[in-house]
């Protein structure tokens, strides 16, 4: 599974990732995770708003920090997917 974080690097990005990280680590999954810093990179990736989630090429999350809880149901769907 490949999931990407996306922001610029303000708090609210490192928070992002950091809940991912620590998801991804609740679940055992075995992903992939990268944090896309570059503002015209994750433009391409069709984000708008950030901090951002992206898993498997879709966006899941933009605009606000999810919470460990909120990434876990999350991911669990691409996990049986």
């Amino acid at each position: 599974m490949k999931i990407i974080v996306a922001g610029p690097g303000c708090a609210r990005c490192h928070a992002t990732e950091k809940n991912v990280a620590q998801a991804v680590k609740e679940l055992n999954l075995n992903a992939e995770v990268s944090h896309v810093y570059n503002v015209l990179e994750f433009r391409e990736l069709g984000v708008k708003v950030t901090p951002a989630v992206i898993v498997e090429g879709k966006i899941v999350v933009a605009g606000k920090i999810p919470s460990v809880e909120e990434l876990k149901d999350m991911l669990k769907e691409y996990q049986t997917a």
